[in-house]
């Protein structure tokens, strides 16, 4: 991936001499890290540039960009490649999503897909892009590692990320996978949204007896924080988390990396950090989630009191899943939100539900959300392993002519609003048909 990365630079020097640059990133936790990366790496390179967050692109959005421009895509873009041959202009995509098109003449690509190197982030291929520029540029790695914890990426660690980790102001932990883990676990526990725990989880009652049971005391200062807790607390903790899930969970699946990193000079959970900016995106304040990313202060402040409010905007709409009548299959589940759930937040809120002890391993989740004149539609594979959820939603969306994205166990796609029920039709029969042939 080095050599196109080298390649990528030494072509934006040239046309930059005759083109300004125009940015465009997603607004996911990954897309707003390679972003910050990104240009955080051209204002010292000192190249002017323009840049723009967006929660997708289509060929009406990629049509109307300007060609006097070099256009470059960050965490974007690798399913767009047909539109992307018709824009008289040269283009650069940094991303690690699938490639099914051919790749244009005029499209410059690094991708770990493309390459055939060890899969990471956009937000990892934005920092071996910078660093590559740089060695003054190893001070955004910690980006990089939110980047891949935003994207579950952190569970199987590379050589690729090894060596960012080296640069980055990292710690790892082992423990449970809740978050914050820098946190009383009292607040942690009743507020989690990474780990759902019966009779726990919104329940304050529930998490002092769950802490009782687990020998855990209160102090004169409080609870402890997940990190603070001894070998001997977080074996008891797991077990009673585990009798309390009443699955057959492994250890291993709520067991974990977790990763503490520097920021505005505290060390804070990367998951909980990922978590925030994130949640700016879903709730239309990109800009605030880029300027917490660059170190902004007041940005820092923006981003806290958003987080809050989309914490709650997600807890309302877990309670609204549970009223929506859904189409349930062997081994699938939907769940059509319509206007009942925003569509920033359904892809979240199918997660969360893939990660409950509520559905067998192996069951696709797809949730929907209306957007205006669109649907957005998410799904998610609960465990590890099973059928590939981006090639079924994929089928299921040609015939209507939508778009989709994604990777195998976590896809998304936008559709139009009037193929609502022929969508859905469409995808139960590949559900079914593809259940048939397993």
């Amino acid at each position: 991936m080095q050599g196109v990365i080298k390649e990528a630079i030494l072509k934006i020097e040239e046309i930059s001499m005759h083109k300004p640059l125009r940015i465009i990133s997603h607004f996911d936790t990954d897309g707003i890290t390679s972003a910050a990366i990104f240009s955080r790496a051209l204002q010292r390179w000192e190249k002017p540039f323009t840049l723009e967050i967006v929660k997708n692109i289509n060929k009406e959005y990629l049509d109307a960009l300007p060609e006097d421009h070099l256009l470059i895509f960050l965490d974007l873009a690798s399913g767009s490649l047909n539109y992307l041959a018709n824009k008289k202009t040269e283009v650069i995509i940094l991303d690690h999503h699938e490639i099914v098109q051919d790749i244009p003449k005029n499209v410059t690509m690094i991708n770990p897909q493309l390459q055939k190197t060890e899969n990471c982030s956009s937000a990892a291929i934005c920092y071996l892009f910078a660093r590559e520029l740089s060695e003054k540029n190893k001070d955004l790695a910690n980006l990089a590692i939110l980047g891949m914890v935003g994207d579950q990426m952190e569970k199987n660690l590379n050589k690729t990320y090894d060596n960012i980790m080296k640069d980055a102001d990292t710690i790892i932990r082992k423990g449970l996978l809740l978050y914050p883990a820098t946190r009383p676990l009292d607040k942690v526990l009743e507020y989690s949204s990474s780990l759902y725990i019966p009779d726990v989880t919104g329940s304050f009652k529930g998490v002092v007896e769950l802490l009782r049971e687990a020998g855990i005391e209160k102090t004169q200062k409080g609870y402890k924080s997940l990190v603070e807790l001894s070998e001997e607390e977080m074996s008891n903790l797991t077990t009673a988390i585990l009798i309390r899930r009443k699955t057959k969970t492994e250890t291993s699946e709520i067991i974990g990396n977790i990763y503490l990193t520097k920021f505005f000079n505290n060390l804070e959970d990367a998951r909980e950090l990922s978590a925030m900016i994130n949640a700016c995106s879903r709730m239309g304040v990109s800009e605030s989630a880029l300027g917490f990313c660059l170190g902004n202060k007041a940005a820092k402040k923006d981003a806290e009191k958003t987080y809050l409010k989309y914490r709650q905007a997600i807890s309302a709409a877990l309670k609204s899943v549970s009223d929506i009548e859904k189409i349930n299959g062997k081994n699938y589940t939907i769940i059509n939100a319509k206007d009942r759930i925003k569509d920033t937040i359904i892809g979240t809120v199918a997660s969360i539900i893939s990660f409950s002890p509520l559905y067998p391993k192996g069951t696709i989740i797809i949730a929907m959300a209306y957007d205006n004149d669109k649907i957005k539609v998410s799904a998610r594979l609960t465990g590890k392993e099973g059928r590939n959820v981006r090639e079924i939603l994929s089928q299921a969306v040609i015939p209507v002519s939508g778009e989709v994205g994604g990777h195998p166990n976590a896809a998304g796609a936008i559709i139009p609003i009037a193929k609502e029920q022929e969508f859905i039709q469409e995808l139960q029969n590949k559900l079914d048909l593809d259940l048939i042939k397993i």
